[in-house]
């Protein structure tokens, strides 16, 4: 009896580090990745995942952003089914659901996508302590430039006469 348990105990806990049936589904192959995850209206959008295996191909619904049905097909990275879209001018601010459906098995993924009324552009200047050349102020750009005249005069005045040897 005890030989029988030990067995079975043996068995299960290989199972389960082999990824047997006991062991808990992965996670890292159900997504859907959408990128970019915010766009504007009119932007493209490109959608990936890895649920629907090696040479995979899926059918996406972009409906719910007004975009209609795409195609994922097996794309640059081994193992993903890729697929891209347009979201309409007409788009609303908002989140939106993108669904795909694997051809093989009928597996279902999702995936969010906002759409926003702007781009984020970066704005302002970026204080690095270095000044430009035309500065905000030019009254300190001209005096800046009147010291360093003056600087080089005087520099070239005291190695002229160096070189006469008139001394300092």
């Amino acid at each position: 009896m005890r030989r029988t348990a030990r067995l079975l105990t043996g068995a299960a806990l290989a199972a389960a580090a082999v990824g047997g049936p006991l062991a808990a589904p992965a996670q890292a192959a159900g997504g859907l990745d959408v990128f970019p995850s915010s766009v504007v209206p009119g932007g493209p959008v490109t959608v990936s995942t890895a649920a629907c295996g090696v040479g995979g191909t899926a059918d996406g619904d972009a409906s719910a952003v007004g975009a209609g049905h795409f195609t994922l097909a097996p794309g640059a990275h081994e193992g993903e089914a890729t697929g891209q879209f347009e979201v309409p001018p007409s788009a609303q601010p908002g989140t939106y659901e993108i669904v795909v459906a694997c051809a093989r098995g009928g597996r279902e993924v999702r995936g969010d996508l906002v759409v926003t009324l702007t781009a984020v552009q970066p704005r302002g200047s970026v204080k690095t302590g270095v000044g430009g050349a035309l500065g905000p102020d030019p009254v300190q750009t001209a005096a800046g430039v009147a010291a360093l005249a003056v600087a080089a005069a005087g520099g070239t005045w005291l190695l002229h006469r160096r070189a006469r040897g008139d001394g300092i």
